[in-house]
């Protein structure tokens, strides 16, 4: 692969990314002209590569919806499908003019910081540093597909690539008991999402399926199945479930409070399929855990479509899958609903030293105000943390973003803004076993005041 080092220096900002956060991203910073990768040949990001014909948004559009571009149908009761979402994300582009912005095709290979020739230390907690100092800070390698590497150079970078999609997350196995074994078809939810409704049907029609996980895609998988096995030839798909967590009804508007469990308890047969979490219901809150559970999932599972094997540990047999306890599971296909290693992806652009700070020294990045690393210059994050509503809160990210940049108010020292984080973690770890996943929805209130208190609006 040949490198062209002719550095491009177009625009003063770089965007990673064109899914939701980088499309947000790109109107926010429009007056600073940035430049926006896309590795695809079109926006959309997730909703773009990691859904399948029945995905949904968990929420109504009201829920979902950026604050200076509402839905045209706001006022509809139904979720909006994933092609929905899709259509409403390229309105928002071509509305704001967008595109002008975006190269599409072009992977971020590599980011190498250059910075001002000194060399940085995890010890210095001092001040953070010119945003923008009037001379490149990063340069960034873009892979366009035509066998070359172009290097642009800039003073920020804001990295959207998201934490799903592009790099799944796969179980380890025993050796010689790993898919290698399996004379079925092994693929993950990712793969699965690529297919076209016609293969995607005909992989699933007539055939034992195993889907492993219980979260969002898993559960979405297994209806698909049940859905695409009805009729005599139909065969039930079994969901195999290390860790339960809680869901909700697909019809869910209420808030959190102590009754919730219960009421879920009520609504859905989680007791009936051995499906109750070992966990109060707050902690999925408090971790982003929650699933909605699609119209007629329960039905099938009731119609004994859908089945549920609760394990600890699992592995590959010729045949399926055999569990800890001895039981076996005869299977046609295998689907990996066990999610994406977003940090992996970042690891693999972001350069050391860097590269050690990202995750230290709790196993989850330190972003100040959701956004800011303390300890890596010139660089915003978006999307890397969760809420009750994600979008929402990257759009007020961004918004703090913008004025920032343009220096409406300054950064406190590295020093203070770890010690701001760490605050917010022990919130985290005091709330859910599950604090890594980085999820502020306990305090998502008061994080939505200091952001605007930054900016000098009214909280």
């Amino acid at each position: 692969m040949a490198y062209n080092y002719n550095m491009h220096t177009s625009s003063r900002v770089a965007i990673i990314g064109a899914g939701v956060s980088g499309l947000a991203a790109a109107k926010h910073l429009a007056r600073h002209h940035p430049q926006v990768f896309e590795a695809s040949d079109s926006i959309g990001g997730v909703w773009r590569k990691c859904t399948y014909e029945t995905t949904k948004l968990q929420s109504v559009r009201v829920s979902y919806e950026l604050s200076d571009f509402l839905w045209p149908n706001r006022g509809e009761s139904s979720f909006p499908t994933y092609v929905d979402v899709l259509d409403y994300l390229e309105a928002y582009a071509k509305h704001f003019n967008l595109v002008k912005f975006i190269k599409f095709n072009s992977k971020v290979v590599e980011l190498r910081f250059i910075g001002d020739g000194k060399t940085l230390q995890m010890g210095d907690l001092g001040a953070y540093g010119n945003l923008l100092p009037g001379k490149p800070v990063w340069e960034v390698a873009v892979n366009t597909g035509d066998g070359d590497i172009q290097w642009h150079a800039f003073e920020y970078v804001v990295v959207c690539a998201g934490k799903y999609g592009d790099v799944p997350r796969t179980p380890t196995f025993p050796v010689k008991k790993g898919p290698e074994i399996f004379k079925g078809k092994v693929l993950h939810s990712m793969d699965y999402s690529k297919l076209q409704k016609e293969k995607a049907s005909q992989l699933l029609h007539g055939k034992k399926v195993a889907v492993i996980g219980f979260k969002k895609s898993a559960i979405d998988l297994a209806l698909e199945s049940a859905l695409a096995n009805q009729g005599k030839e139909g065969k039930t798909c079994t969901m195999v479930v290390r860790t339960p967590h809680w869901v909700i009804p697909h019809y869910w508007r209420a808030t959190v409070s102590k009754f919730i469990e219960s009421y879920v308890l009520w609504k859905l047969p989680l007791e009936k399929y051995g499906l109750k979490p070992d966990h109060a219901f707050e902690e999925d809150y408090a971790s982003c855990q929650m699933a909605l559970v699609p119209e007629k999932f329960f039905e099938e599972a009731d119609k004994g479509m859908i089945r549920f094997k609760r394990t600890t540990n699992w592995w590959f047999y010729d045949e399926g899958i055999e569990f800890e306890d001895g039981t076996t599971l005869e299977a046609d296909v295998v689907i990996l609903a066990t999610g994406y290693d977003g940090m992996k992806k970042l690891k693999a652009i972001v350069p050391e030293p860097f590269r050690s700070w990202l995750e230290f020294p709790w196993g989850i990045m330190p972003l100040y105000r959701g956004t800011i690393h303390p300890l890596i210059p010139n660089m915003g994050f978006i999307g890397y943390v969760q809420s009750s509503s994600n979008l929402k809160s990257s759009e007020l990210h961004l918004r703090w973003l913008s004025q920032l940049l343009d220096g409406k108010f300054t950064l406190p020292s590295k020093e203070k803004m770890l010690d701001q984080f760490l605050k917010e973690m022990h919130v985290m770890r005091r709330s859910s076993r599950f604090f890594k996943n980085h999820c502020f929805s306990t305090f998502s209130i008061q994080h939505a005041d200091d952001l605007s208190k930054d900016m000098n609006l009214k909280p």
